[in-house]
């Protein structure tokens, strides 16, 4: 198992465990953290079994792995026992990249985990979860149901199961807002939305409370970045009509509105030039700036600064 995602790996392990026991329910069961493992314990785990039991092995963080022990789990991949599963778990990155490598050309399967960094991948994890969950949720409700719980996907996971669970059927926008209200205050959405309607210090505290919290400095970005770009889309049509905007612009009528009233005040080259500091922005946070943080409070002055400036005149 290979990638950042958390949630992911667990599950893709959970999943090799239970194929495992399906076919041989008195398997034997080891789980080894590979940071410190000495190589003598994993050979140990690794040597043929007395019992002639199936054994499932697993090695979590080789990427922490030691020299020694990574060429010993190079050595098994050369040469494994067919009658033991071994899974090395890997959390991404190009530390012992080599192992991985030995592991793929000895023809071992991967399980990619990446983490979900996009909002339409994470409204894709939750309709994948309701529908797991036994459910159907609709796209505006995916949206806000993202919005309101934040980037977690175990959050997004349990949150997605409850309301299926509570709502027995049809998740709908409605019943989002009933079990979920209050809790988009300390996201990237609540900031972005500060940000569109010109409350600096608002948009400042908000993020501030969305950092501690752990939202991740890019997940703000995004959400900034896709609130100034819709808003620039709704003004772009001519058209006040929130069902005629939904239909052209492919969006969701309460995706609309909520723009439209975040547009207001804005010059159409105020949203273009906004649209450069949030592209600036996505550099900063993924590794251009110094300080992430410096970078979200300095894009927000900026925005805020752009909309009081070209907006002056504009009659909303």
């Amino acid at each position: 198992m290979v990638g950042e995602e958390e949630l992911l790996r667990a599950r893709a392990v959970a999943a090799v465990r239970a194929a495992v026991l399906d076919r041989h329910p008195d398997a034997e069961l080891h789980e080894l953290p590979a940071l410190g493992l000495p190589v003598g314990e994993l050979a140990d785990v690794l040597a043929p079994s007395l019992f002639d039991a199936h054994r499932l092995v697993v090695v979590t963080g080789v990427h922490e792995a030691a020299g020694a022990l990574v060429e010993a789990l190079t050595a098994y991949a050369r040469d494994p026992d067919p009658d033991l599963t071994l899974v090395v778990v890997h959390h991404g990155g190009r530390r012992n990249e080599a192992l991985l490598k030995s592991f793929t050309a000895a023809g071992a399967a991967v399980d990619d985990c990446p983490r979900v960094t996009s909002v339409g991948d994470r409204i894709a994890f939750v309709r994948n979860e309701v529908r797991a969950a036994g459910g159907r949720i609709t796209p505006d409700a995916a949206s806000a149901l993202v919005e309101a719980v934040g980037a977690d996907l175990r959050q997004l996971s349990s949150a997605a199961g409850q309301l299926v669970s509570d709502v027995g059927g049809t998740v709908d926008a409605d019943a989002v807002a009933r079990f979920h209200r209050g809790q988009a205050e300390v996201t990237g959405f609540s900031v972005a939305e500060r940000v569109l309607v010109g409350d600096r210090q608002g948009a400042l505290e908000t993020l501030r409370w969305a950092l501690q919290r752990g939202v991740a400095h890019v997940l703000v970005a995004d959400a900034i970045a896709d609130g100034v770009r819709t808003a620039a889309r709704v003004s772009s049509v001519r058209s006040s009509n929130p069902g005629d905007l939904a239909r052209t612009l492919k969006m969701p009528p309460w995706k609309v509105k909520k723009a439209q009233a975040q547009a207001r005040g804005w010059s159409i080259d105020g949203l273009q030039q906004a649209i450069g500091v949030a592209a600036e922005l996505n550099a900063d946070v993924k590794g251009a700036a110094a300080s992430a943080d410096y970078a979200l409070e300095q894009a927000i002055r900026r925005i805020v600064a752009i909309r009081r400036e070209s907006g002056r005149g504009i009659r909303g």
